[in-house]
């Protein structure tokens, strides 16, 4: 991918090197054919879920409220791993392809090359998310639970692509191949993920509470279930996103950082 800059109609400046390189990745994405196949897939997990949570007419109040919670944990978690996936791409991916020099001669800072793929990368979670708002409406909307869902996933699974989109480019930078770094970024996700399955009385203890709160992924789902699945407010466990927000915030500039400092390797120059 060659990153030209480019004046719009009727403009003198040229486009900011950060959206140029988005929307060239941005096409490559979804034109290309690999978004709308990724969200297909997605789709049908979604509808697979749903109709499972759903099949049950006679399904009380409470179970209700799990079915929606339920699928609140599907669209973020594929949305995030889809996120990650693009992400630990990225840069690895065009060093691999043989283009990363192509990329580095071209007029633009490093850390618009990053900002550009970070964005391509995140529109994978909007429409992610945009698809399960249908599922969302259908399984919520009949104990008024719609509303602050869609708005409970919406800011939890935000928070948590941009923890991971900066996660899969930090470790895409570093990595010397696209295999390492997918691996490496596949395990890190792994590990997040785990805590969230530990069987309750672990996640009771001092230790589990501690371990919850600093887990992205765990505050995040456990945010999710206060407030769909027992009903408490926004305000009352505004806490849990303490956890998201700060590895948001590390992991991006951590990947801002390594980008500015993106360079070839030996052996890498055409």
């Amino acid at each position: 991918m060659v990153v030209h800059e480019r004046s719009r109609p009727g403009v003198g400046r040229p486009s900011p090197a950060w959206l140029v390189v988005a929307e060239r990745e941005l096409r490559d994405l979804w034109i290309g054919g690999k978004g709308p196949l990724l969200i297909f897939a997605h789709t049908l997990l979604l509808s697979v879920t749903a109709y499972l949570a759903g099949v049950n007419e006679a399904l009380n109040f409470l179970e209700q409220r799990e079915a929606v919670d339920l699928i609140l944990e599907v669209a973020v978690a594929v949305g995030s791993l889809l996120v990650l996936l693009s992400a630990a791409d990225a840069i690895s991916g065009e060093r691999e392809r043989g283009t990363l020099e192509a990329v580095l001669l071209a007029p633009a800072p490093r850390c618009a090359l990053v900002l550009g793929k970070a964005i391509a990368a995140l529109s994978l979670w909007v429409a992610a998310y945009a698809v399960s708002v249908p599922y969302l409406w259908h399984l919520g909307s009949g104990v008024g639970l719609f509303a602050t869902a869609a708005a409970g996933g919406l800011l939890v699974g935000t928070l948590l692509a941009l923890f991971l989109v900066g996660l899969g480019l930090f470790t895409s930078t570093l990595a010397r191949s696209n295999r390492v770094s997918l691996s490496v970024s596949l395990l890190l996700l792994l590990v997040l993920v785990a805590p969230s399955r530990l069987p309750a009385v672990v996640q009771d203890s001092w230790a589990g509470q501690l371990l919850s709160r600093i887990d992205p992924f765990t505050a995040g789902l456990r945010f999710l279930a206060k407030v769909v699945v027992e009903g408490h407010r926004v305000g009352q466990e505004v806490g849990w996103l303490v956890g998201p927000l700060a590895a948001a915030a590390i992991a991006l500039a951590a990947a801002l950082v390594a980008g500015a400092r993106l360079t070839l390797r030996p052996g890498e120059r055409a």
